[in-house]
C-alpha cells in the first residue's frame, strides 16, 4: 500500500508553501502521493509539477481548502 505524506501550507506565506511542496517531492519516495493543503489553487506550482513530470489533481473541500495530490507521472 503506497503512503502519503501532507504539506499544510494554509496559513503561510508564499512562496513557502511552493517552497515546502518541492523539497517534499524531491524526497517522495516512488508510488506515494503527496498531499498539499492550501486556500488557493497554485496555478505557478502546475507548470513547473508538469515541466519536472509530475501529475497532480485538485479538488476543494466544503471549507475552502483545495487538496492538491501530487505523484510521479
Amino acid at each position: 500500500m503506497s503512503g502519503e505524506r501532507v504539506v499544510d501550507g494554509r496559513g503561510l506565506m508564499p512562496p513557502e508553501p511552493m517552497e515546502l511542496t518541492l523539497t517534499a517531492l524531491d524526497t517522495l519516495p516512488e508510488g506515494e502521493e503527496l498531499l498539499l493543503l492550501l486556500y488557493v489553487e497554485p496555478h505557478p506550482l502546475y507548470a513547473i509539477l508538469e515541466k519536472n513530470g509530475y501529475a497532480h489533481r485538485a479538488q476543494s473541500r466544503p471549507d475552502g481548502t483545495v487538496e492538491i495530490r501530487i505523484r510521479k507521472a
